[in-house]
């Protein structure tokens, strides 16, 4: 059967590439950045491509600062605890392992956060595979929020960075711009949560959203402005985002047919892995696919490592965290377990995870002497 899976954006670069390049081009090799004598990597997430060129007129510094070419394709599926890791190890899911937000650990039965999963005890460090870019022996800093201080998935990903919390999102510029200053050769990683949070709660559509689009756009200007001459900063994003209203919530419900043989569900709304109980992942495959394959790619484990969709390799032990049956929405649905009592997530309006190039395509903006480019 031809899976009929979308191309790659044409032009688009690779996020997992995004801080190898980086660190070379403080050394003056990259083939993507002009050489700088220390660099940040800014992080915005939530902010896909899409998502700024539909709100332009409300982030012009972000606007003028690139142009449509100005992309990277983030990896599969479009979900922060699997884009981050690949952007910071610099290796695709395939070899890392965070495979989507919720996955199975093989053995256990238990389905398990894969950003929170560490702090709850549910996994061990090794659980992440690839070794951090910031562990090698050049200083690497870390920005964030200081709630992200000593989480597991912090702990994990920015292996040997020096971590520096600011609630605020100015004073988190100010600091990276400062850090970059005084450490000559150095990477500071620089996030900030702000959009993604608002997008889901409010929708990227919503005028919340915009407000702190408006925000994070002079934080941008703000660090262009302040970093020292040779800083090379780069603005991008671990996904952007698609608003599903709840009456484009597809239900599970207890009976339903598509729940049959199903023994977990995890990923999220937008980007299902169905675990399959014993012999039942081709009726599993089979019902999904006649039932919704009009509005979502529906594969086998198979069929998604043969496409590449985690990576041009995917290591043995990583297969076996990757759904039976993987149903990711085309359309603008998300699907949601019924069965389970906490109906929280169904209000979420905002969501990503998926293949499409408003999940998939980010920004990739060149600043300061990068933007010589």
């Amino acid at each position: 059967m031809s899976l009929s899976l979308p191309a790659d954006p044409a032009r688009a670069r690779s996020l997992t590439d995004v801080a190898s390049q980086m660190i070379a081009a403080l050394d003056g090799r990259s083939e993507w950045f002009s050489p700088a004598r220390s660099v940040i990597a800014f992080v915005i997430d939530g902010l896909g491509a899409r998502n700024l060129s539909a709100r332009a007129g409300h982030a012009r510094f972000l606007a003028r600062a690139g142009s449509k070419r100005d992309v990277a394709c983030t990896v599969f599926p479009s979900t922060t605890a699997s884009a981050l890791t690949s952007l910071l190890t610099t290796s695709p899911v395939g070899r890392h392992g965070i495979v989507g937000y919720r996955a199975l650990v093989p053995g256990s039965g238990d389905v398990v956060n894969q950003l929170r999963g560490w702090d709850a005890g549910e996994l061990a460090d090794e659980w992440q595979r690839a070794a951090p870019i910031t562990a090698g022996e050049r200083r690497c800093f870390a920005v964030s929020k200081e709630e992200y201080a000593g989480t597991g998935f912090t702990r994990v990903t920015l292996v040997g960075a020096e971590f520096h919390g600011a609630d605020d999102l100015g004073e988190r510029v100010r600091l990276a711009a400062d850090l970059a200053s005084r450490h000559p050769g150095s990477f500071t990683y620089l996030y900030a949560p702000e959009l993604d949070a608002i997008g889901h709660r409010r929708g990227w559509e919503s005028d919340d959203w915009v407000g702190m689009l408006e925000r994070v756009d002079a934080a941008v200007q703000d660090l262009a402005g302040s970093a020292a001459a040779g800083t090379g900063i780069v603005v991008t994003a671990d996904h952007g985002m698609v608003d599903v209203p709840r009456r484009r919530h597809v239900l599970l419900a207890e009976g339903d047919a598509l729940t049959e043989g199903v023994r977990h569900i995890g990923g999220e709304p937008r980007m299902l892995h169905l675990y399959a109980e014993a012999d039942a992942a081709g009726h599993v495959l089979a019902s999904w696919r006649a039932a919704e394959g009009h509005r979502s790619w529906v594969l086998s484990r198979d069929e998604a490592i043969g496409a590449g969709l985690f990576g041009p390799l995917v290591d043995d032990e990583v297969s076996h965290r990757i759904g039976d049956v993987l149903v990711a929405a085309r359309a603008g649905i998300a699907y949601y377990d019924d069965r389970v009592a906490d109906k929280g997530p169904q209000r979420m309006i905002g969501q990503h995870g998926s293949l499409t190039d408003e999940e998939r395509v980010v920004p990739l903006l060149r600043l300061g002497a990068f933007a010589t480019e």
